[in-house]
């Protein structure tokens, strides 16, 4: 069952060691500006695009994959390490594990492909495929850092990760569709800025933070199977 409890007590036992790490100045209280307003980037589009893929499969709906396979071609995305700390869900009891999963989230060619199948024979959507697929990345915009995790069922990765204050923060995690997984993101000092629970591996939160300031980020397998997903940050 899903519970608050249940993903909070996946970070509580390292809270203390980020508290240490943070930025010489007052950090008092929750490190979120009330009020504070910023525009959506790169993170919330690509969010956007794995959502708008989901929706055309469902449809079988060639033009919305299609789009979707544009929006992740438009944005260059930059493949960093990070450290993170993975551990057994606390609370979860004993789980099997399905099995590996899929290797990673589908990818712009990926949806391309998809997009070509869902076509059939109407020449106009192929043609666009082929313009998309000719564009390919020129004129990319800057995007977001981007890092491969995979998290095994009835297990949490747990990373910690720098935001600045007074800048919009944005966070995904784009699963590749084999388990459900859950977020959640804490300040240094414990209080909860974002948790997502719904049954679905991508997932999107932001804020603006008061000042510069580090933040756990919480994911959770809730499902059976190995979920291979992009944890990306801006």
């Amino acid at each position: 069952m899903k519970t608050k409890s249940f993903i909070q007590a996946a970070v509580a036992s390292i809270a203390i060691g980020a508290a240490t790490l943070a930025f010489a100045e007052d950090k008092t209280g929750t490190n979120v500006a009330e009020n504070a307003e910023g525009v959506q980037g790169p993170v919330a589009q690509l969010a956007m695009a794995q959502n708008l893929y989901a929706y055309g499969m469902e449809q079988k709906n060639a033009l919305a994959v299609l789009t979707a396979a544009q929006i992740t071609m438009s944005i260059e995305v930059t493949d960093v390490d990070r450290e993170v700390e993975n551990k057994p869900t606390e609370g979860a009891g004993e789980v099997v594990d399905g099995g590996e999963g899929t290797e990673a989230p589908v990818s712009a060619e990926m949806m391309l492909a998809s997009a070509r199948e869902l076509a059939g024979g109407d020449e106009t959507i192929l043609g666009l495929i082929e313009d998309a697929e000719a564009e390919g990345a020129r004129g990319r915009i800057g995007g977001p850092s981007r890092t491969l995790s995979r998290l095994h069922a009835g297990r949490t990765d747990i990373f910690r990760v720098p935001f600045y204050g007074g800048r919009l923060a944005e966070l995904a995690i784009i699963g590749d569709g084999d388990a459900d997984l859950d977020l959640l993101v804490t300040d240094e000092n414990g209080n909860v800025i974002c948790r997502d629970v719904s049954y679905s591996d991508k997932l999107y939160c932001s804020w603006t933070p008061r000042w510069d300031g580090y933040f756990l980020i919480g994911v959770v397998n809730q499902g059976r199977v190995r979920n291979s997903y992009y944890i990306l940050t801006n």
